[in-house]
């Protein structure tokens, strides 16, 4: 067994004097290459991306992650082609050992050992990101599950993998040679907080060094524990009653995530302004927590960009643009062709519906009527393509039905179908291929959303509810087309049909006529939503950011401290 040069912190660049300070990115998943699957979905292609820019900016950071063993899960077929979800052990020979291994304690087993392994900056063009896994022959056989799967549906190994990722990434980072902050992207890691809290002897000071990113507005996304399970788990080694009472102050015998991670962090942040403003109003009737700025989401144009795209782009040869997105719509269209046995025509206008399937992005918007939908996949004068793909959460029945919904609506046309296997590498030939890419979310429940940044990217049009970063990028029938607001929001049925009015009149009204007769009209939109995300949508920008306005941030609270009410016991 090699043991890695990198156990120690160690850069393959000399910092940037402005990145200097060392930071430590605890994520619970990164999608850096298709080859490595411990990601789900868009926290995980957001992560990945800010991995890579932070190498190109030459900064002073390290990413904290998981081994997954079986991944998140491979999606394939049953007979009838409807979904099926396989787990399926991974190797990964590129890892290097870094010879660390330490300890966490988890109920009354002190002794659960962590390894961690090195993904080397050259490999795939990253800072060093250390991947954490407790399936070695040291453990016991429970204890070498914990790693087993992302987003594990049982809800003491969810709290083991937190602990894992959380305090056994800290102690990591100790053994590397410590950090100057520690970042956690979303609540999975707050074990990262509570263990580093809990054994320093300066409480203000070690707090200073903890900053947080939260990525959604949705419940789920909010992870909540029973207090009394969290104890018995060691969730908080070393800390007095008095101070776990404070962490959970107004809300008694729960202990939200989020929220002790806004209490804990001396500044935080949401990833889009919108949903800046939207995490505010959330939290704002809680006591002591760190101001919540907004820093939004964006990706690496050198991972997602086509380079012929961005060649022709940057030549103001647009006859060349044109000419390479059908190249791009015939490599997406061979995909469909293996999987669907349906030939498309790089002539008809392509729709993509493309991220994580759940309901309030509604995948199934589109068919809410299916008599209107049917009108739609029929009509001779402007015809479409429609294709969907998709992962939904293993568990989450209710989006597995509309997956699976949407495989038999679609299984005789020969124009509209759903493709399986959304990675990194499917998601790139989407956006590469498609016309059109669809977003659909309940407004405001999309916090952010990058899927469109990189579809724009590569001279696909937004197609939107005015959610997340399209409210920053969004210029109507000037670089996307904008399904105008509800004049209900939040009331479920009333925001959905008249979401799915207005689409359909956008649709017929401008999207389609000026795709087929609109005498430049696309061209002229086409250019101008590739040009108009790269002004800001880049994550380099993202990851500048978050040094100058987190990592190097003064210390901020929200709302004026009760004397009585803070962390200080």
């Amino acid at each position: 067994m090699t043991v890695s040069e990198y156990n120690t912190w160690k850069m393959p660049y000399t910092p940037d004097e402005k990145y200097n300070k060392r930071v430590a990115y605890f994520s619970m998943e990164f999608a850096i290459d298709q080859s490595l699957k411990i990601y789900s979905g868009g926290l995980g292609f957001l992560s990945g991306s800010h991995m890579r820019s932070a190498a190109e900016l030459k900064q002073n950071l390290i990413g904290i992650g998981m081994l997954w063993k079986y991944g998140y899960y491979d999606q394939n077929r049953n007979h009838d082609q409807t979904l099926r979800i396989d787990f399926i052990e991974k190797n990964y020979t590129y890892l290097e050992d870094t010879g660390i291994m330490v300890n966490v304690h988890i109920f009354d087993n002190p002794n659960v050992k962590v390894k961690a392994y090195v993904l080397r900056p050259e490999t795939f063009g990253t800072v060093p990101i250390y991947l954490l896994t407790t399936d070695i022959d040291d453990n016991d056989h429970l204890s070498r599950s914990i790693t087993n799967r992302l987003y594990d549906d049982n809800e003491l190994t969810r709290v083991a993998q937190s602990i894992v990722l959380g305090q056994g990434g800290a102690k990591i980072v100790e053994a590397l040679g410590g950090a100057d902050i520690y970042h956690l992207n979303e609540g999975h890691a707050l074990p990262a907080f509570t263990y580093l809290y809990g054994k320093a002897e300066d409480k203000d000071a070690i707090r200073k060094k903890f900053v947080f990113t939260t990525h959604t507005p949705e419940k789920a996304g909010n992870e909540e524990r029973p207090l009394d399970l969290l104890k018995k788990m060691q969730f908080f080694p070393g800390w007095t009653e008095k101070e776990i009472e404070h962490l959970t102050l107004q809300t008694p015998g729960r202990v939200n995530y989020t929220l002790s991670a806004l209490r804990l962090s001396k500044g935080a942040n949401a990833v889009s302004k919108l949903h800046g403003e939207v995490s505010r109003e959330m939290w704002k009737s809680f006591d002591g927590i760190c101001r919540i700025d907004h820093i939004t989401n964006a990706q690496s144009l050198t991972y997602w960009g086509d380079t012929k795209m961005q060649d022709a782009l940057k030549a103001n040869d647009y006859e060349a643009i044109i000419k390479r997105k059908k190249e791009l719509k015939n490599t997406l269209f061979k995909v469909v062709a293996d999987q669907t046995g349906k030939l498309f025509d790089p002539e008809v206008i392509t729709i993509v519906w493309a991220r994580r399937f759940a309901a309030y992005k509604r995948p199934d918007l589109l068919f809410r009527n299916i008599n209107v939908f049917m009108d739609l996949v029929t009509n001779k004068k402007y015809p479409v393509q429609i294709i969907w793909a998709g992962k939904p959460y293993p568990t989450d029945y209710g989006a597995i039905d509309i997956f699976n919904r949407i495989v038999h609506m679609t299984k005789r046309l020969p124009n509209a179908c759903i493709l399986t296997g959304y990675e990194l590498a499917l998601s790139r030939i989407l956006k590469n291929g498609t016309d059109v890419w669809l977003n659909t979310p309940r407004k405001p429940r999309e916090a952010s959303g990058t899927s469109g940044m990189t579809a724009a990217m590569n001279g696909a049009v937004n197609f939107s509810i005015n959610d997340g970063w399209m409210v920053e990028f969004a210029r109507h029938r000037h670089n996307c087309y904008l399904i105008p607001d509800t004049t209900a929001p939040g009331v479920t049925e009333i925001q959905d049909r008249e979401d799915f009015e207005n689409m359909y009149q956008l649709l017929y009204d401008e999207l389609l006529p000026d795709f087929y007769d609109g005498k430049g009209m696309w061209k002229k939109i086409m250019i101008n939503s590739m040009k108009d995300v790269l002004e800001y949508f880049r994550s380099r920008r993202m990851a500048e950011e978050y040094y100058s306005k987190l990592y190097l941030a003064e210390p901020a609270i929200a709302k004026k401290k009760i004397s009585k009410k803070t962390l200080k016991s």
